[in-house]
């Protein structure tokens, strides 16, 4: 288990990622285009070197895994046994959207597993953390509290939170097969904090995600009851040799 201490540290990491980012949020959009045609600006760029700096004065014996370090290090995280996993700007098309839907990932990978996990929301200045040995928790301006899913038979309606940014014709499929339910699009890992905090029932991902986008999230998720899993029924893994997770389903 973690100490209080440990992930208090951790939280204000995130945080201080989160205002790193809005300071430049403001700003003309500094945008490069990476190998895998993703973009990156200069607001990933100031997130990744805050949580990498911090989190190395914090934990020296911990690897941190970003998605923006480069690839001899991210190669590196499939013999690890323990190790941050970190994506420092989640949804960088929604950053230049100027949405708000974007969020901070840090996540703590131990065996293959994300046992911990912080999302942090730069603009709605949100902290969600927890994983399955800590329950789960959300952090606002108000304080802290803790989240639960709601299960279906608590509600009429299937609620079901897709991509803003990516859908894909696999996806449309699987939705029209599910019959009657309301569909939301949201933007980043919060579309698995939704479910953590009661607010819908089913996340299909038909498509590619990376190990850096579902690790915090799904931690999170996991400490408020719910489950991230392939189409095969097995918990998502992380370490593997493919950077490129499996198409999953989070659900409650």
């Amino acid at each position: 288990m973690l100490s209080d201490e440990l992930i208090a540290a951790v939280l204000q990491i995130a945080r201080e990622a989160g205002q790193s980012i809005l300071s430049v949020y403001d700003e003309p959009v500094e945008l490069t285009v990476k190998a895998d045609e993703s973009p990156l600006t200069q607001a990933d760029k100031a997130s990744h070197q805050l949580i990498e700096q911090k989190l190395r004065e914090l934990t020296p014996e911990w690897q941190v895994v970003s998605e923006e370090s480069d690839d001899t290090v991210k190669a590196k995280r499939t013999v690890l046994p323990i190790y941050w996993l970190v994506d420092p700007l989640d949804g960088t098309k929604e950053f230049i959207k100027r949405n708000g839907e974007f969020t901070v990932n840090i996540a703590l990978i131990v065996d293959g597993f994300a046992v911990f996990g912080v999302v942090g929301v730069p603009v709605q200045n949100k902290l969600y953390w927890g994983g399955k040995e800590y329950g789960c928790w959300l952090q606002d301006e108000t304080g802290s509290r803790a989240l639960h899913v709601t299960t279906k038979s608590e509600q009429a309606m299937l609620r079901v939170v897709g991509s803003r940014s990516h859908v894909n014709a696999e996806t449309a499929e699987y939705l029209q097969k599910l019959g009657e339910h309301e569909l939301v699009s949201v933007g980043s890992s919060l579309k698995f904090c939704l479910l953590a905090e009661g607010k819908a029932d089913l996340y299909p991902r038909l498509g590619p995600t990376c190990e850096w986008d579902t690790a915090a999230a799904q931690a999170v998720l996991e400490g408020a009851g719910g489950k991230v899993e392939t189409l095969e029924g097995q918990p998502l893994r992380y370490s593997k040799p493919d950077i490129l997770n499996p198409w999953f389903v989070a659900s409650v």
